[in-house]
C-alpha cells in the first residue's frame, strides 16, 4: 500500500467515526468534496500543510497519518543538493524538504518543482488557507500565484510573502519547469519530540 492510499484510508476512517459526511469536513476545512473523495481513495497527493489542516479538524496528531518519523538522520546538518528528501505532491508537483530535521525549528522550507502546465488542466483549481504565514520565491521559471481571486505572474527573482488563511494555490502555465522556494510558519512539524507529534494549533 502506498502513502497516499495509507493516509486516505485513515482520513476515511476518522471522518465516518465521527459522522462526518465529505460536505461537512469540506466545509471545515475550505476543501472540495471532489478533493477529498479523491484523497480518501488514494487517487490525489496531499500536501503537509493541508494534512496538518484536516488533523487539526479531525483532532488527531498530524503524526498519525505517518507510520514513520517524517525526518531521517539528522547529524549532518548540511542538506545536499543530491539528497534532498523528496516527496511527490500530485502527478506534476514534486516537494524536496531542506532540512534533515523538520522538527527542531520553527521554519519550514522547502522547494516545489512544477512540471509544465502544472495545475492548470484542473477545471476548479483547488484552493488551500492554513494558519500562519508563507514566503514563496521564485528560483527558476514563471509561475503564476493564485491568492483569492486574483492572479500574479512571478519571474526569477520575485517573491511574495502572504498570510496563509487567505486562499491560495500556485501553477505553470508554461512548457517549462518552474522552481519555488517557500518557507513556512509556524512549521506543522515543530511540535515533535522523540518521534511524537502532538496536535497542531489549527485556526481555520
Amino acid at each position: 500500500m502506498n502513502q497516499n492510499t495509507s493516509i486516505g484510508e485513515k482520513i476515511k476512517a476518522l471522518r465516518t467515526s465521527q459522522n462526518l459526511t465529505l460536505k461537512q469536513l469540506g466545509e471545515m476545512t475550505n476543501l472540495s468534496t471532489g478533493f477529498l473523495s479523491q484523497m480518501e481513495r488514494g487517487l490525489s497527493s496531499i500536501a503537509i500543510d493541508t494534512l496538518e489542516t484536516i488533523a487539526g479538524v479531525l483532532g488527531v496528531s498530524l503524526g498519525s497519518f505517518f507510520s514513520e518519523e517524517p525526518h531521517a538522520d539528522c547529524s549532518d546538518p548540511v542538506v545536499h543538493s543530491f539528497s534532498m528528501p523528496t516527496t511527490p505532491v500530485g502527478p506534476q508537483i514534486i516537494q524536496n524538504t531542506l532540512s534533515h530535521d523538520v522538527a527542531a525549528f520553527d521554519f519550514l522550507p522547502r522547494i516545489f518543482t512544477l512540471l509544465p502546465l502544472a495545475n492548470t488542466e484542473e477545471e476548479n483549481l483547488e484552493m488551500y488557507s492554513h494558519s500562519g504565514e508563507e514566503f514563496i520565491y521564485i528560483l527558476e521559471g514563471i509561475a503564476t500565484i493564485q491568492l483569492e481571486s486574483i492572479q500574479y505572474t512571478l519571474y526569477p527573482g520575485d517573491s511574495i510573502q502572504i498570510h496563509s488563511n487567505e486562499r491560495h494555490n500556485w501553477m505553470n502555465h508554461t512548457n517549462k519547469v518552474v522552481r519555488l522556494l517557500t518557507v513556512n510558519i509556524p512549521n506543522p512539524f515543530r511540535s515533535i519530540e522523540s518521534g511524537h507529534i502532538m496536535p497542531p494549533d489549527l485556526t481555520l
